[in-house]
């Protein structure tokens, strides 16, 4: 009656079954780690070395922080309230001197760490920057502090994903993308924490810890780019740059209430990006920003994609930024859903929704239903794909690798003897219909994905779609969740695997009447995950709520228009 398909069933059921085999297995592989922890001692000497590197590099900056501070007249907290477009205006015409602005973020993100533990370490090298960067005042981001997540590459730095084993491997030189944002004139300032592996969307590693949310301590910022997330959320940064392979910019801006854009894959440079499953082209990454409002995002955008970018990395499409396309004001045609028929969003998700397409209709846009797609079987492909990326973890763990808690449930399969990873493929084979890691198995993968990328773009056309609204996870999850909730993420992974963009925009906050009707929640299966999911979102009263905006790809520009739209008419409705 609920118009389920068997396909949807048997892939709960096969969640479920999963489940339950890897607990029976949970005491051997208990064993294993056990056996393992000889080779810890390694590992853990690499921890305590870079949590050294990291008391080191706080300390400098607060020393350099008090000793600017030694020469009263900046207004740190007006600087603070500016918005980006704001601030680059007064940095151009010299009413805000760059030092004033680099140590008023400088002097906030200390604060905020302490509480939040979000920064994985100070780039001291800023400071030299900063003497410099009047060489670069003809760039769009002339003077702005920014922060980057922990993965991409800065000269001198470990990019270790989470990983222990990739600690004390510095960086050679700057990613592409530090190189560009450098000749932009912004200084990148402080590298910002991530999920063990990346593969998560909670914030917690066993080198750096567990980042806490900006307003509830039990609640994750999300992830992977969840240090970004906190520490701009919190005034700490005004623009980051996170990574995005299967919501990792959305979920931390839709978590923490703040914008996140994932671009179509390609469209920036990933060289000097650091990945766990590297080599793999199943799902792409997306490199993208995360900032406190829609024109920051685009800003970013223009600022990246110039010939520097261009000329360093050939493989990068030539297409600057289309500021027409983005300024345009034309009326949008909207797809719209609030169901995948997989997984039922939260009441005050739905709410929020369903407020910005009321928004949108007044505003004189057409929003209509596009047909649905088959988003639960790609959402297995997908899963399939993480699982079989997450396996590399078992190879790290052999080198010295403590598992973080907010992976273990999610991870603990591949600390199994491999008797028993056999037997459990033997048992689970005749449930699985992804293909086998054979070259034919892999082609036969991609062709599924490619086929059902122009199903999608077909059906777009035929409803003469210009851009979708639809759900965004969230609200914030309590602490931990995430690992074991890896099937709640259809909304955003889908357009991971499409190579859609797709962007978070705030909308409200969770009401009391929203955790009132939360207490009747049932999902769409009724069974362990659904209940698991409403556990994760409960107490999230005050907390902020999102959609989701998506364009079709290489449409970068418009789908930051569609956000800019759904961001100043949520903001006209607040008056």
């Amino acid at each position: 009656d609920r118009g389920l398909t068997m396909d949807q069933t048997r892939n709960r059921e096969l969640l479920s079954l999963t489940a339950i085999l890897t607990t029976a297995a949970c005491g051997l592989g208990a064993l294993v780690v056990l056996v393992k922890k000889f080779s810890l001692n390694q590992g853990e000497n690499k921890i305590v070395r870079a949590r050294q590197r990291r008391a080191v590099s706080l300390k400098a900056a607060e020393e350099a922080v008090l000793k600017y501070r030694e020469h009263p007249g900046t207004d740190a907290p007006a600087i603070l309230s500016l918005s980006l477009s704001e601030l680059t205006k007064c940095l151009r015409d010299g009413s805000l001197s760059p030092e004033d602005v680099f140590y008023s973020y400088m002097e906030k993100t200390l604060d905020v760490n302490k509480r939040l533990n979000c920064c994985t370490g100070i780039l001291l090298e800023s400071f030299d920057q900063l003497k410099t960067v009047g060489s670069s005042k003809e760039g769009l981001l002339y003077g702005v502090p920014i922060s980057i997540k922990e993965n991409i590459d800065y000269k001198g730095y470990d990019s270790t994903c989470g990983v222990v084993s990739r600690l004390e491997q510095p960086a050679p030189v700057d990613s592409v993308l530090v190189e560009v944002l450098k000749r932009q004139g912004a200084i990148p300032f402080v590298k910002t924490n991530i999920p063990q592996s990346m593969l998560n969307y909670d914030c917690g590693n066993p080198i750096y810890g567990q980042t806490l949310h900006p307003r509830n301590p039990q609640k994750t910022p999300g992830g992977s780019s969840g240090g970004e997330g906190a520490l701009i959320a919190t005034g700490g940064s005004l623009l980051g740059c996170g990574t995005d392979i299967g919501g990792s910019i959305r979920f931390p801006a839709s978590f923490c209430g703040i914008c996140g854009f994932k671009p179509t894959a390609g469209r920036l440079s990933s060289k000097g990006i650091s990945s766990i499953s590297r080599g793999q082209k199943s799902v792409l990454a997306s490199v993208g920003p995360l900032a406190r409002d829609v024109d920051s995002l685009a800003l970013f955008m223009q600022a990246v994609l110039c010939d520097h970018l261009f000329s360093l990395d050939p493989t990068v499409p030539p297409i600057p930024f289309n500021l027409e396309i983005y300024q345009s004001s034309r009326p949008l045609r909207i797809g719209y859903f609030e169901d995948d028929s997989y997984q039922q969003p939260s009441p005050s998700m739905i709410r929020s929704l369903r407020e910005v397409k009321a928004l949108l209709e007044r505003a004189g846009h057409t929003v209509r239903p596009p047909h649905p797609t088959h988003t639960h079987t790609h959402t297995h492909t997908y899963s399939y794909f993480i699982l079989h990326t997450s396996s590399g973890l078992d190879s790290e763990s052999e080198k010295g690798c403590p598992l973080d808690p907010c992976l273990s449930s999610q991870i603990l399969p591949y600390y199994l003897p491999n008797p028993v990873k056999k037997l459990l493929s033997f048992l689970l084979k005749p449930l699985v219909s992804s293909p086998t890691l054979s070259v034919p198995g892999l082609w036969k993968q991609h062709a599924s994905v490619e086929d059902y990328i122009h199903e999608t773009i077909a059906e777009w056309r035929r409803c003469e779609l210009d851009v979708l609204l639809c759900p965004m996870l969230g609200p914030a999850f309590k602490a931990l969740y995430p690992g074991k909730l890896t099937c709640a993420t259809s909304y955003t992974i889908i357009y991971n695997a499409l190579n859609f963009p797709a962007g978070a925009v705030p909308v409200d906050t969770v009401t009391a009447e929203d955790e009132e009707e939360l207490k009747h929640y049932e999902g769409k299966f009724k069974d362990f995950w659904d209940r698991l999911f409403k556990e994760a979102v409960s107490g999230a009263e005050g907390l902020p709520t999102a959609v989701q905006c998506v364009a079709l790809p290489w449409q970068d520009e418009l789908c930051l228009r569609f956000m800019r739209e759904v961001e100043q008419l949520v903001k006209q409705n607040r008056k």
